[in-house]
């Protein structure tokens, strides 16, 4: 926990007075929350657009002025966490359930800090499942389209019922294994009936703060091809 705290702390050094900031989901985003709540207490002027209904509780519970998107048109600065991040900085998103608003406020961010503990840095991607987002009508076919591609789809379930994401979907964790070309992946999912999106994020991290287990907190290089 301390690893996640620290990675989260470093983040919110970036966010400036006057910013619209999206809040990502996730334990590790949780404690960014609650640092910039106690910085708006001390008169930081930010305001907030949540990718969960979880965070826009929390940030509301912290005194953070939440907006949405019909009065704003792009976001100064994201903070988000990743279940992996590769060298790349590929990341696999959606452990949470909150995988395609966290896309849609990823792709209006003119920067996206992630922030991950040490754990969470892989040399490829897919020891974690990958979550893909899908429509509830006919999810079963579409379950049954993954299975035959090798995609090992299994329906997210609480309580011995279907995991019911913020936007009213149904989340499939795909265990494929190592995905060598992570972008062709993601392409080939979306282009899928049934399919609304997948949590492989291509190009989409600015920078990526990874918080270790002995106190440190570094930025991670990005490979140099």
């Amino acid at each position: 926990m301390e690893a996640k705290r620290l990675a989260a702390e470093k983040a919110v050094e970036f966010v400036e007075d006057g910013m619209i900031v999206g809040l990502g989901t996730g334990s590790t985003v949780a404690y960014a929350i609650d640092k910039l709540g106690e910085l708006v207490k001390q008169g930081l002027k930010i305001r907030g657009i949540a990718t969960s209904t979880r965070s826009e509780k929390l940030a509301r519970e912290r005194g953070i002025d939440l907006v949405t998107f019909a009065g704003v048109n792009q976001i100064d600065l994201t903070i988000d966490g990743a279940d992996e991040v590769d060298p790349d900085w590929n990341l696999i998103k959606g452990g949470g359930g909150a995988l395609l608003r966290e896309k849609i406020v990823a792709a209006a961010s003119k920067r996206l800090i992630i922030i991950v503990d040490e754990s969470k840095v892989v040399q490829r991607l897919g020891q974690f499942p990958l979550p893909v987002e899908v429509v509830p009508f006919g999810y079963e076919v579409t379950m049954r389209k993954l299975t035959e591609l090798g995609y090992n789809p299994q329906l997210r379930t609480t309580d011995g019922q279907p995991y019911i994401t913020d936007n009213g979907n149904y989340i499939l964790d795909c265990r494929m294994g190592q995905l060598d070309k992570p972008g062709e992946t993601h392409d080939h999912l979306n282009r899928m009936v049934g399919v609304v999106d997948n949590g492989l994020f291509i190009g989409y991290a600015s920078q990526v703060i990874v918080g270790y287990h002995n106190g440190l907190v570094k930025e991670l290089s990005k490979r140099i091809h």
